[in-house]
C-alpha cells in the first residue's frame, strides 16, 4: 500500500504540473482583464499617459509581458515559495483572500454533504428493499424532482414562500440589520439561521443523485447469487441487507464520496449568489469575470490538487470498505 500511495502521489506531481500549465495558458487567453479595465480608468483622467502606456507600464508590473511559458515558470517559482501574489480585483493578497472566504463555503458544504449521506443512501435503500411499493415510486419521485429542478429556480421558489410570504428568512446576506448589536451566541445563531434556506437548496437538489445511485447499486446487488443463498441460509432479513448487500453496495459508493472532497471546497456559485452569501463560489466569480488572474490561478490550482487528492482517498477506501481488494 506504501509504495502504492508513493506510486500516486508521483503521478499526481506530474499531472498537476501539466494541468497548472493548462490552467495558466487559459487564462492568459481570457477575452478580459482586469490590468485593461485599470489601464482604461487611468488613461481617462486628466493629463495622463495613453492606454498603451498604462498598459506597457502595468503588464511589466504583473508580469504580463512575458511569453506564456516563461510567465509560467515565473508563476510557478513563486507559487512553490508560496507566494501566489496579490490578487488584481480584490487588491489582497491572494492567500489572504483564499482564507477569509473559504471556510464559508466549506462549512456549508460539509454540512449539506452530510444531510445528504444520511438523507439519501436510508432513502435508497428503502427504495431498493421495497421495489416497486409505494415507498419506492415516493421516492423515486422525489429523487427526480430534486434531480430535474434547477438551483435558481428552486432557491427562487423557497425564497417566495420563506422570506417573502412567511417572512421567516432574510432574502440575501449572511448577517441581519441588528448584527452588530448581538451578542456572540446570538451573532452565531443570526449566521446559523441565514445559512439555512442555501443549506436546504443545496441538499434538495444534491441528495437525488445520489439516492438514485444507492438504489440502483443496492438492487444489483440484491439479485446476486450469494444473496439468494445466504436468505436460503435462513439469515436474518436485516442482516442480509444490511451485513452483506450494504457492505458491496459501498464500494461504488465510495467512489462518489471520494469524488466530492473538492466540492466542498469548490462553493456553490448558483446558491451563494441568489443568496448573496459572500462564499469562494461567488469570490471566484468575480474574480475571473474580472479577468484576475492570481487568484483565478490559485483557485483552479487549489481545484485541480482537491481532485487528485480525492481519487487517492477512494483508492485507499476501496480496502477499508472490502479486504478482498488488493494493492498489487
Amino acid at each position: 500500500m506504501r509504495k502504492f500511495i508513493i506510486k500516486r502521489l508521483l503521478l499526481s506531481l506530474v499531472i498537476l504540473f501539466f494541468v497548472a500549465f493548462i490552467i495558466y495558458a487559459l487564462m492568459r487567453c481570457l477575452p478580459t482583464s482586469y490590468i485593461e479595465t485599470i489601464a482604461r480608468q487611468k488613461s481617462m483622467q486628466p493629463g495622463s499617459k495613453s492606454f498603451d502606456e498604462w498598459m506597457a507600464q502595468l503588464s511589466a508590473t504583473y508580469g504580463m509581458d512575458k511569453g506564456i511559458i516563461a510567465g509560467f515558470i515565473a508563476w510557478l517559482g513563486r507559487a512553490l515559495t508560496g507566494d501566489f501574489g496579490d490578487s488584481w480585483f480584490y487588491v489582497v493578497p491572494v492567500v489572504d483572500k483564499f482564507n477569509s472566504v473559504v471556510w464559508l463555503s466549506f462549512i456549508m458544504g460539509l454540512i449539506a454533504f452530510i444531510l445528504e449521506l444520511i438523507i439519501a443512501i436510508p432513502l435508497g435503500i428503502v427504495a431498493a428493499t421495497k421495489q416497486y411499493s409505494k415507498a419506492d415510486y415516493a421516492i423515486s419521485v422525489f429523487a427526480l424532482a430534486g434531480i430535474s429542478l434547477p438551483t435558481f429556480f428552486f432557491a427562487s421558489l423557497l425564497k417566495l414562500v420563506f422570506c417573502v410570504k412567511l417572512g421567516w428568512f432574510d432574502l440575501f446576506g449572511l448577517i441581519g440589520r441588528n448584527y452588530e448589536q448581538l451578542s456572540p451566541t446570538g451573532k452565531f445563531l443570526d449566521k446559523a439561521h441565514h445559512l439555512v434556506l442555501p443549506i436546504v437548496t443545496l441538499v434538495v437538489i444534491s441528495v437525488g443523485s445520489l439516492m438514485r445511485y444507492t438504489r440502483t447499486n443496492m438492487l444489483e446487488v440484491l439479485n446476486a447469487d450469494y444473496i439468494r443463498t445466504a436468505r436460503a441460509k435462513g439469515l436474518d432479513e436485516r442482516k442480509v441487507i444490511y451485513h452483506h448487500a450494504f457492505r458491496n453496495t459501498l464500494i461504488p459508493l465510495v467512489t462518489m464520496i471520494g469524488g466530492s472532497l473538492p466540492g466542498l471546497f469548490s462553493g456553490a456559485l448558483i446558491t451563494e449568489t441568489l443568496y448573496s452569501i459572500p462564499g469562494i463560489g461567488f469570490t471566484s466569480y468575480n474574480a475571473m469575470v474580472a479577468g484576475d488572474i492570481p487568484f483565478s490561478m490559485f483557485y483552479l490550482v487549489f481545484m485541480a490538487i482537491l481532485t487528485l487528492l480525492g481519487n487517492l482517498i477512494s483508492d485507499i477506501l476501496y480496502a477499508v470498505v472490502d479486504p478482498r481488494v488488493r494493492i498489487a
